[in-house]
């Protein structure tokens, strides 16, 4: 159990204005620990005052989460491997879990496809059955597939864990909400953000790295060229970890992204089978022989599309747009609807305008498929 003391010390050294995770590691080993840094803090700095670290951890404590700091034990230890790793987690559910190996990041698209939802889901559950944590980021799309894969393995008691880009309180999306509760219960809700920070669109490229730093690997399923996800796979390309895609067609743009990856030196995989036989060699694999080699300037704007989706304070759907779900590949209709919580009407008034406007293409057996 981490002392009381300890935990008010970091919270008052990381809530600091103008402290960052680096700044914070920096001072604690200058001066030794938390408790010296806050004595000798430099003037420039107003520390963040004691009463208030306290209201934080009563506030924890009634909301049944736990404050780990990066010197206690239940802290994941992987991710002390990274140089700005977050010294205060707030973790909500199974905290053992964020210790267990191996751990497979699945991160893709929000507008993701049924299909890429379909796979993503489908090997989330086979991994997890094989006794390796998923980790994402309970957003929209491919996050919230892969949760509810691994959720739904081990006799639907699997655990998975979730890195929050809002405070470990604060369900983000909203249609989330009970992905959010089941997590809770079954597996682990982490964050690097105090209590109450509701979703700001710089926090979500921050977590980034905590997903990947987590993570034994990392897939990614669907991904545009300028997608967030690209940016965890560079990110965790950096840390040394595998990086692995899924092909897509190159007439769909949610496959650019993923397909530029494997040009990039990414693993090549298909099922959870490829990803086993990936993970069971990296013991014996030095990072640079297998590390991702990606070219910096794709990621040099920080609020893509995907990113900047996360800044609107209002939510809606999970489906704006009925194209979201379509690839060229061809869907079934009633999967369109079981998926999107849209009537069948609706649906087919959408795919009436969409094949009108010669964007889609009707296929045997009630499917439809975009044309690009």
């Amino acid at each position: 159990m981490d002392k009381t003391e300890d935990i008010l010390d970091y919270l008052q050294l990381i809530n600091t204005e103008n402290i960052g995770p680096k700044t914070f590691i920096q001072l604690c080993n200058k001066y030794g620990s938390a408790k010296e840094a806050l004595k000798n803090l430099p003037s420039k700095y107003l520390p963040f005052s004691r009463e208030k670290a306290k209201q934080e951890l009563k506030l924890a404590e009634h909301l049944g989460v736990q404050i780990l700091i990066c010197i206690s034990p239940k802290y994941p230890q992987t991710l002390l491997n990274i140089p700005d790793y977050p010294p205060v987690l707030y973790a909500k559910g199974n905290c053992d879990i964020l210790n267990f190996s191996p751990t497979l990041a699945i991160v893709g698209s929000r507008n993701a496809s049924i299909n890429g939802r379909k796979l993503a889901s489908k090997i989330a559950y086979d991994l997890t059955n094989q006794k390796t944590t998923i980790v994402s980021g309970m957003a929209r799309g491919i996050d919230a597939a892969a949760h509810k894969g691994a959720l739904y393995a081990l006799k639907q008691q699997g655990p998975t864990i979730a890195v929050l880009g809002t405070g470990v309180d604060i369900p983000y999306p909203a249609e989330n909400k009970e992905l959010y509760q089941q997590i809770c219960a079954q597996g682990c809700l982490i964050s690097e953000f105090p209590l109450g920070t509701k979703p700001q669109a710089n926090n979500f490229p921050r977590r980034n790295r905590i997903i990947s730093g987590l993570s034994s690997g990392i897939l990614v399923v669907e991904a545009n060229l300028h997608s967030g996800s690209l940016i965890t796979a560079y990110t965790a390309a950096e840390q040394g970890h595998d990086v692995m895609a899924i092909p897509g067609s190159p007439l769909d743009g949610r496959a650019e992204g993923t397909n530029k990856l494997i040009k990039d030196g990414a693993y090549l995989v298909e099922n959870a089978d490829d990803i086993l036989a990936i993970l069971s060699t990296s013991s014996s694999v030095s990072p640079q022989q297998h590390c991702l080699t990606i070219q910096k300037d794709l990621y040099t704007t920080p609020l893509d599309n995907e990113i900047k989706t996360d800044n609107i304070p209002q939510q809606k759907s999970d489906i704006s747009n009925v194209i979201d779900f379509l690839t060229p590949e061809g869907v079934y209709v009633d999967e369109i609807i079981q998926i999107s919580g849209l009537d069948s009407a609706t649906i087919n008034a959408e795919l009436l305008y969409l094949e009108l406007e010669g964007k889609i293409v009707r296929q045997p057996g009630n499917k439809v498929a975009l044309i690009k």
